[in-house]
């Protein structure tokens, strides 16, 4: 019967994918005079990065937090949903931005400014760094589990993967879109098969284990009071969160798609396989019986042969191997386009200089180097490298989700309409991340000492270059100065003279010599476009929007007191909730009266004509 059950299981599966192999444009398509690739496209590549950590993610969950992984892997697959939620919100803003590829790196630049940024680089870059080495190790553990072997000789294999995969990419070697779905055609063949087995031979006791463990959780939650029970879902999800490493990749690809909405049906497709996936394979190895201490680095390989037999514990072994030696050519791609993005943006041209097969070199001799060295200094220990990488992955998150906050904070949801998430729940993700990585960072010193050392370094480097290199420096040039208004205001005849202050993206008004249009705007978002010729565009430094209109003011005082001059500020018709945003701004805007008295001050709704 079960033999019967995998057949017809494989049948359906191959049948499938020949169905998809022979549509048109599956996974790319050209429009608009260039290539994109579609959102089934970037979700595949983003789940082969993602269900690697099936492999080692469990047993450190379990070494963590014991049997509350069971639930807690399957609670933290639910919150990587509202995470991931977000991550489309973070794309749709980059595309009304105009800024195509660098995802969050290219969000938190636009939010934190360019010495902040540099944070989230090095978040990202010990992500990729910690994929590559933990990747690397649980290959050569689960594709050679049956084997026995020395530290030494595991150290051969190793490095032959790490610096293998350097070789392909500095030849130019690299995987495309098709190869990669061919081997997710397998690995779901494989995979699809090994949860079809465990679901048939899993015992009542097992079940029963798994219920046990939603049941301790959750009582456990409720019996620890408010504080007490969001520490123990923070203590609890920071032990599973490694289960999900990945889910930031699909808004690092919004430059391949056409479209944010992309991003947003790649997540929903993440959602319905490997959020159900990992999981469920999670609840039944872990209530199997098998002891995930004394099998740490191939848990999910001995739960293979233990339902199906050594053969197709083979098998599994194999398919992880070739997963996981992906995620590690992954890992270089993705750091070497971090790096490429970043040396662009400041000038380091000699770091990105090609080759003959156009291929960033130096950058891939680095990242080698590097991977060699932290799986030497951590004795290619997948217990370390897993500390580190939970931290790392948990700094990335709570960065993402504290610039989305930030921005949504200051820009309400007007500039955004299309796709707006609650803010309230983006607090809540971001106080239990920041909850986690503050736990991690006090319980885990490996993780925080080389994040700490890579943050460093890039924020020195941040503050060396940002100012110097600064590629805003172009737009603040061709900033208006207040002379130029006062000078073209005062050729108006009439003795009265209007200023209306509008956000960068606000249409401007009749062209009258009597009016000016003011808009400030944020070097790291760009200039906006001059809309009239009596729009002027000035730069806003490190003041508030506040202390800015206020210095402004003091110029109209000192060169044009002989004008009647009226300030008009537009009316707020955001949310109530982004009221809150606005209200600070208000209240300020609410004293300008009593410090220029001589002004007339106006805040205006022009009502739109109906068609």
């Amino acid at each position: 019967m079960k033999l019967l059950l995998l057949v017809l299981l494989n049948v359906g599966v191959v049948a499938l994918f020949i169905y998809l192999f022979r549509k048109k444009n599956l996974l790319s398509y050209f429009s608009g005079g260039r290539w994109w690739l579609t959102w089934l496209s970037i979700a595949v590549i983003t789940l082969m990065d993602e269900l690697t950590s099936i492999f080692y993610a469990p047993a450190e969950a379990h070494r963590f937090i014991g049997s509350h992984a069971i639930a807690f892997i399957a609670i933290t697959s639910l919150l990587m949903r509202f995470l991931s939620s977000r991550m489309v919100e973070i794309a749709e803003i980059l595309e009304h931005h105009h800024i195509r590829g660098g995802g969050v790196y290219s969000f938190s630049y636009l939010v934190l400014g360019p010495t902040l940024s540099f944070i989230a680089v090095a978040s990202i870059l010990v992500d990729y760094i910690l994929t590559a080495c933990i990747s690397t190790v649980s290959a050569v553990e689960n594709g050679l589990t049956f084997i026995t072997l020395t530290q030494s000789q595991k150290y051969i294999f190793q490095f032959a993967i790490v610096w293998g995969i350097a070789g392909l990419n500095i030849l130019g070697v690299r995987e495309n879109a098709r190869f990669t779905f061919g081997i997710f055609f397998v690995v779901a063949l494989v995979m699809l098969s090994l949860l079809a087995s465990g679901l048939y031979d899993a015992s009542p006791e097992s079940w029963r284990d798994i219920g046990r463990s939603y049941s301790y959780s959750s009582q456990r939650i409720f019996d620890e009071g408010v504080f007490g029970g969001f520490a123990f879902i923070v203590v609890l999800t920071s032990g599973c969160i490694l289960a999900y490493s990945g889910i930031e990749s699909v808004v690092q690809t919004a430059g391949l798609v056409k479209s944010w909405r992309d991003i947003g049906k790649a997540y929903i497709f993440l959602a319905l396989t490997t959020g159900l996936f990992t999981p469920l394979l999670s609840s039944l190895v872990l209530s199997s019986g098998l002891d995930p201490a004394e099998h740490e680095t191939d848990l999910i390989t001995q739960y293979a042969a233990m339902l199906n037999g050594v053969p197709f514990g083979l098998l599994v072994g194999v398919i992880a191997s070739v997963a996981l030696v992906m995620a590690v050519n992954t890992a270089y791609v993705a750091s070497s386009e971090l790096m490429e993005r970043v040396a662009h943006r400041y000038s380091f041209h000699w770091i990105i200089k090609t080759n003959k097969r156009q291929s960033l070199y130096r950058i891939h001799l680095a990242s080698a180097i590097f991977f060699t060295l932290i799986i030497i200094i951590t004795s290619g220990s997948q217990k370390i490298l897993a500390e580190m990488y939970a931290l790392g992955l948990v700094a990335s998150f709570t960065i993402n989700m504290g610039s989305l906050l930030f921005y949504r904070y200051f820009k309400g949801t007007n500039e955004v309409r299309a796709y707006n998430t609650s803010r309230t729940g983006t607090l809540i993700i971001f106080m239990i991340l920041a909850g986690c990585f503050v736990y991690l960072a006090m319980t885990k010193p490996y993780g925080v000492t080389l994040w700490l050392v890579v943050t460093v370094f890039f924020l020195s480097l941040g503050f060396l270059v940002a100012r110097k290199r600064s590629p805003e420096r172009l737009d603040i040039e061709q900033t208006d100065t207040p002379m130029e208004m006062i000078l073209a205001l005062a050729e108006a005849s009439g003795d009265k003279i209007n200023v209306y202050f509008k956000r960068p993206n606000e249409e401007g008004g009749a062209v009258d010599p009597s009016v000016a249009y003011i808009s400030f705007y944020s070097p790291r978002a760009g200039i906006p476009p001059r809309v009239s010729a009596n729009h002027f565009r000035f730069q806003m430094g490190g003041e508030t929007l506040y202390d800015s209109i206020v210095e402004l003011l003091n110029v109209f005082k000192y060169e044009l007191s002989h004008k009647e001059i009226t300030f008009h500020f537009g009316w707020p018709l955001s949310s109530w909730i982004d009221r809150f945003s606005t209200g600070v701004m208000v209240y300020s805007i609410m004293k300008l009266p009593k410090q220029f008295p001589e002004f007339n001050f106006m805040i205006d709704y022009f009502g739109k004509k109906s068609a």
